[in-house]
Formats: structure tokens, sequence, C-alpha cells
């Protein structure tokens, strides 16, 4: 039996645990032709792409919620809060220790050594990683990346180029890839690398990862934690008055 979807801004954000998500994404990659995808929906990539909400809705396309924000939007606009927390940095490498069919992997994106130092903490944790890129050089021949990426015959292609571009690169090339589930992993490899920290247990567990990473880079996160998160409530708030008017 499917889980219930909680409607956020338009988009369909999958509500169950982490192991109905990946039960799930298991019984959809059998169904769909191509590429199944999975997104983990933040505050910023549902404000970024408002308006698009039906480009992600399709059966190919799978989206699990990711952040504080995404439960508070869900509070607000269905009165009860999503059944866990999925975010991406955790149930990533969750899905492809367990999954038995999505078990080889292929990183790409980040800096230069990231996806390689990513792909070897993957590894040291049992995961078959079949080929790694990063985000930069190895993307400007395009033919020769796809080329690379079918060649290695993973199951799962990770690509961390931050959202919506991710997401946007993955939706544009899924007809050419031959794999089974792409993945839009944001910051994963950075965290997997060890270029950048993740907060301690205890910051994670009161829901408070966001303003660790925000105290760390404060440049880069700044408007997103305040401007885009404000637009991303002003436009749940308007979707709520129109819901209650209609």
């Amino acid at each position: 039996m499917m889980n219930e979807c909680k409607t956020i801004l338009g988009f369909p954000i999958f509500n169950g645990s982490r192991e109905a998500l990946r039960a799930e994404l298991e019984r959809r990659a059998g169904q769909v032709s191509g590429p199944l995808c999975l997104f983990y929906a933040n505050s910023n990539l549902l404000q970024l792409c408002h308006g698009e909400a039906a480009r992600f809705s399709e059966p190919g396309i799978l989206i699990a919620n990711d952040g504080v924000a995404l439960n508070l939007a869900a509070r607000l606009l269905t009165g009860t809060p999503f059944a866990a927390n999925l975010n991406g940095t955790d149930f990533t490498p969750y899905l492809v220790r367990t999954s038995p069919i999505f078990r080889r992997v292929f990183l790409l994106g980040g800096q230069s050594g990231v996806a390689a130092g990513a792909a070897a903490t993957l590894a040291a944790s049992g995961v078959e990683v079949v080929g790694h890129a990063d985000g930069y050089g190895d993307m400007t021949d395009e033919a020769a990346l796809l080329a690379r990426i079918n060649g290695a015959r993973p199951d799962v292609l990770l690509l961390a180029l931050g959202n919506p571009r991710q997401e946007q690169w993955l939706l544009a090339h899924r007809d050419v890839l031959d794999v089974k589930l792409l993945v839009g992993v944001g910051a994963l490899l950075d965290f997997l690398s060890g270029r950048v920290p993740r907060a301690p247990r205890w910051v994670q567990q009161l829901r408070c990862e966001w303003l660790y990473r925000l105290l760390g880079e404060p440049r880069r996160l700044l408007r997103r934690y305040t401007l885009e998160m404000g637009r991303f409530f002003w436009l749940c708030l308007r979707d709520r008055r129109g819901g209650e008017g209609a």
C-alpha cells in the first residue's frame, strides 16, 4: 500500500518512515521506464522551483522531506508533521548500504577530491562504489561524462551540485542515463569526504543542524536561511489562505 503524501506548495512530499521510503523506491524502480529520481525537498528547493510542481509530480519522481522548515510547513498546511525526518544526509547512505537493488553507486559533484573522499568513506562502510567524478573539470565534456557513468553500470547516481541545479541536471539527462536511481544529494559528498563537518549528534537531535551549518558557512547560507526561507513561508501562508477561501 502506498504511503500518503503531504502536498507543500503543490509538491507531493512522501510521508512515511525511512524503511517505507526504501520500499517505495524499490517498488517504483520496477515499474517506471527509465531512471527513477529521488529529490530531497528543503525550503530552498521548493521556493526556487515554485510554479514547477507539475514537473516534479510524475510517477518517476519521488520527493522526500528534508529539514525543519518542511516539518513546520506540514504542520501549517496539513495540521500534522511528517512521520519521519528523511534528510538526504542520513537516508542516502542508509539506502545504498541496505537496499538489495541499489547497490552499485557512482558519485558526481563537489570540488576536486571531494567525490573521491566521499567514495572512500562509502566503500569503507561496505558500499560498492563503481566510479566518481568532480563537479567542475569532469563535467566540461558532457558526452564523455555520460559515457563514463553508463560504462560503470551503476544502480545509483548521487549528484551533488546544490539545488535546484542538481535536480534540473538529472531531469535533463535522465533519458540518456542507464541508471536505476538518480539522487540529488546537496552537501552529502562534502560531509562524507570530511571537507565540511556535520553537526554533533546532539545538535542533530535538537533539529538545529541548519543553525550549525549557518554559523559555519554564513556567507554562503545566510540568504538561504533568512530571505529565501522567509519567501518559502510567505508562499505557504498564501497557499493556506487560498485553501481556506476555496
